[in-house]
């Protein structure tokens, strides 16, 4: 009898060994990489040798891995090598990183203007941006920018930037404008935190002059004809990031709420706060159509002045109204557009499109009830192209003709807007 019971009590602890045990992972293999340096992508993932095989967490950092600007593409397969032993491949598509910029343009005073810049998206191979460019508008500019988010693990990283700007821009009082040179030159550090895949938080401090020269135009004797200001700029920016990308192609939800809280050294400009959030929501469309949105809100310190911080431009925010056309400090700003790829190759991309931009603005030391005023709604639709390259990061060159449709007669009737990567 007590043998008897000895052999039932061994064989269900034998049975429950074997119907208890993972299974392990034994190999990790990074495939595909060129110039992404395997330690890297080795620390970042959380997919290692000898933990518990979890397809869930795998697929995580397939998400991780093509929000990587060197990541074209990633997708993983699993062997088992032995009983409850497997072995892990990820496959990475490596995207070109090393990408100059040239643009070219005219301005409103028929200048001609250039920029040129270097940039390398995967600077070492460990996922950080280093570069700058010239930029000559009849004025010299320049700017170095370094970012590294896992700088020091997969958590943390930093970005330091700094910049001299210069540009002719127009102030506006009432329906009178004035012609200013306006530069600023700032230095920026910034802490990059990643709460978890969905998650990250930057914050980080700015330190920026700016000058105001008038060059021609109405003057006010409320307005300084030159102004030099030493500003003390806090940033706070929250991501919630739940896309997914398919090559060109992106579907799910991203926010990005952006706070600052600007402190000058002079009592013609008060401090001031200004935030906005940017909501994108995205849907893949059967095989080659994708809906694509962006809701921006925001709201600044409502001075009345003609510094107000919110601009109305086509280059940010409706395609066709014209170059920096009017200033408010509040916005309100619906963007949708439908893209449908009409071309689709290993190596090239081509989408048509066909959007409408919806936008109201508060104006400076207005009221709420200036984004329901017919004057300050503008509304323009319009089609356009897309030429993608799906082997070069970022590497979208988009032209679109935007024509006005609201009944407001705004500063434009249409016109074409150039850019390089996707609007929004």
């Amino acid at each position: 009898m007590i043998l008897k019971k000895s052999l039932f009590f061994l064989f269900l602890s034998i049975a429950s060994f074997v119907f208890s045990q993972e299974n392990i992972i034994v190999d990790v293999k990074i495939k595909g990489i060129k110039k992404i340096k395997e330690s890297f992508i080795q620390n970042l993932i959380h997919t290692k040798k000898g933990t518990a095989l979890d397809s869930i967490a795998i697929e995580k950092d397939i998400v991780f891995l093509k929000r990587l600007p060197a990541v074209s593409h990633a997708y993983y397969q699993v062997f088992q090598s032995q009983d409850h032993l497997y072995k892990v491949y990820i496959h990475i598509e490596e995207n070109f990183t090393l990408i100059p910029e040239v643009n070219l343009w005219t301005t409103t005073n028929s200048q001609f203007s250039y920029k040129l810049g270097l940039y390398d998206y995967n600077f070492l191979g460990r996922n950080i941006t280093f570069g700058g460019f010239y930029q000559n508008n009849g004025f010299d500019s320049y700017g170095i920018n370094f970012k590294a988010p896992n700088l020091f693990s997969r958590k943390w990283g930093i970005a330091l930037n700094h910049q001299n700007w210069k540009s002719e821009e127009p102030l506006y009082f009432g329906n009178k404008t004035a012609n200013y040179l306006y530069n600023n030159t700032s230095f920026e550090v910034l802490g990059l935190y990643q709460i978890n895949l969905k998650n990250q938080f930057n914050f980080g401090v700015n330190f920026f002059n700016e000058k105001y020269q008038y060059l021609s135009g109405v003057t006010d004797a409320s307005i300084p004809q030159n102004l030099d200001l030493d500003k003390t700029l806090f940033k706070l920016v929250y991501t919630y990031n739940d896309l997914d990308y398919y090559y060109q192609y992106v579907s799910g939800f991203k926010s990005v709420l952006y706070t600052q809280f600007v402190t000058s050294s002079t009592a013609f400009q008060n401090d001031f706060l200004i935030a906005w959030n940017d909501f994108f929501y995205y849907k893949r469309i059967k095989e080659k159509g994708n809906w694509a949105n962006r809701l921006r809100f925001g709201l600044a310190s409502n001075e009345n002045t003609p510094f107000a911080p919110f601009a109305l431009d086509n280059n940010i925010n409706l395609r066709g109204v014209g170059i920096l056309v009017d200033r408010g400090t509040g916005v309100l700003l619906w963007n949708t557009e439908y893209r449908y790829t009409v071309v689709d190759k290993k190596w090239l991309a081509i989408q048509t499109n066909v959007f409408t931009d919806f936008g109201s603005w508060r104006n400076p030391g207005g009221k709420f009830n200036d984004f329901f005023k017919s004057k300050n709604i503008k509304a323009y639709s319009g089609i356009g192209l897309r030429f993608i390259s799906k082997k070069i990061y970022n590497a979208t060159f988009r032209i679109d003709y935007g024509f006005r449709v609201s009944n407001n007669p705004g500063q434009s009737k249409g016109g074409l807007v150039f850019g390089i990567g996707q609007y929004f």
